[in-house]
């Protein structure tokens, strides 16, 4: 045996013993477990933060973000003596919110909306509730997700009533459902739907 493949043959043996001391294993069998978990933040850096703000009124808005609800900060152009007293006012300006795509630094930090434009909200209809508010298409026909969004972000708004309930309904006679934002919505919205009762 030359000096060459006695030394590569001593490489080879230290190799070895250095893996077995480890408690590892060799193989000549190529293994491939694939890319590592990738892990989503669900959180903007503060300079991301601070580079979002502009004038307006300051909101949260529900996003969703690893499967889950999570709050974003936003700012919605709502004269300051309206944000808390005109409901639907408000309800318009967060579902117009909700229905923007995210910015550059919420998409990075793995936020994403289920909520499409051109929902017009309007007051209560003759006979309703003071709180109800009344969708140009009827809620039951959104997704789980963008149903779960705008329940919770109206429920953390001058958009829901006294009780933190939002009663909500379609256009004409379609029936207004109270609907309620719990943790287990928050944390599972794509399967676990907000609780209702219909009023009649």
């Amino acid at each position: 045996m030359n000096r060459r493949r006695l030394r590569a043959a001593l490489i080879a043996a230290a190799l070895t013993a250095t893996l077995a001391g480890c408690g590892i294993r060799s193989t000549e069998v190529p293994t491939d477990f694939g890319p590592g978990p990738s892990r989503v933040p669900c959180v903007m850096s503060g300079s991301s933060i601070a580079s979002q703000s502009t004038s307006g009124v300051p909101v949260q808005v529900f996003l969703v973000c690893a499967a889950q609800l999570v709050t974003v900060d936003r700012s919605v152009r709502i004269p300051a003596r309206k944000a808390t007293t005109d409901r639907v006012r408000i309800a318009q300006a967060l579902l117009d919110e909700l229905a923007k795509a995210p910015s550059g630094p919420e998409k990075q930090a793995g936020f994403a909306t289920d909520v499409r434009g051109g929902t017009v909200v309007s007051g209560p209809a003759k006979g309703d509730p003071g709180d109800a508010l009344r969708f140009s298409t009827s809620p039951e026909d959104l997704s789980a997700f963008a149903l779960a969004q705008i329940v919770c972000t109206f429920a953390d708004s001058a958009a829901a009533g006294d009780d933190r309930a939002v009663l909500l309904g379609g256009p004409g006679d379609d029936p207004l459902r109270r609907y309620e934002c719990t943790q287990a919505v928050r944390q599972r919205p794509g399967t676990v739907a907000p609780p209702t009762e219909t009023l009649k």
